[in-house]
């Protein structure tokens, strides 16, 4: 894994994706008052679950303008709460869980977000990828490795793990993978989805690591055979 681990951090600098300028590092502004930063940052990782990072930071540009504190939102009728956000995927739904949590951060937490791991995950919408997230960026603090989709997928594609959702894909990899790679294997595994490991069509004759991982050696096998037939045809 640690040669894969370097292959796609060169890869990384290689190809800039989508989270490096608008993922969830962007939300966190240090020239803001911290309490509202902090909230900047749980609202963007709320919206960005199932939705491009394009779309997600285009939604929180239109609520910063607006007014994304948490008074703002209890203020604010859940018809324009949609609006703001649309169309990050369940805007609706996201609406609603975005009044709760301003509600439930006003009289439990005097407007700030809660400080602990197990307080994020019970807000409504909040998840373990989601709440690994906004503890790392908003308190400085890595408990977790967040993992979304995308870098279940991945990880499934390179062999690191063998599961079926993005739970068990945490509970493995933070099983074995030094807890020091685990605030930087998201960033690093989500970009590298976002321009080379691609959902549908992988970038396989291109990727560095396309020897050792299992999808790549698949692929690369099946490229040269097709290689063949279209040289013997040539002949």
């Amino acid at each position: 894994w640690e040669e894969v681990w370097n292959k796609i951090e060169v890869m990384r600098k290689e190809n800039i994706a989508p989270v490096d300028t608008l993922g969830a590092e962007s939300f966190n502004i240090e020239e803001i008052e911290p309490k509202e930063r902090r909230f900047h940052i749980l609202v963007g990782c709320l919206l960005s679950s199932q939705t491009k990072d394009q779309v997600t930071h285009a939604a929180m540009v239109r609520l910063k303008e607006y007014g994304l504190n948490v008074e703002t939102v209890l203020k604010t009728p859940n018809e324009k709460l949609e609006t703001l956000i649309h169309p990050v995927g369940f805007y609706r739904r996201k609406a609603v869980y975005l009044k709760s949590i301003a509600e439930i951060l006003k009289e439990k937490y005097n407007g700030d977000i809660p400080p602990t791991f197990k307080e994020i995950e019970a807000l409504p919408g909040i998840g373990p990828k989601m709440t690994n997230l906004i503890v790392q960026i908003a308190w400085g603090r890595v408990e977790g490795i967040a993992v979304d989709v995308h870098m279940h997928r991945i990880c499934n594609r390179l062999g690191w793990v063998k599961t079926n959702t993005p739970e068990e894909t945490m509970r493995q990899l933070e099983s074995w993978l030094p807890r020091e790679k685990w605030g930087q294997v998201n960033h690093l595994l989500v970009g590298f989805g976002q321009t080379i490991c691609d959902p549908v069509r992988p970038k396989c004759s291109s990727c560095t690591v396309n020897n050792l991982c299992p999808v790549g050696i698949k692929e690369m096998k099946s490229l040269n055979k097709q290689e063949e037939k279209k040289k013997k045809k040539n002949k």
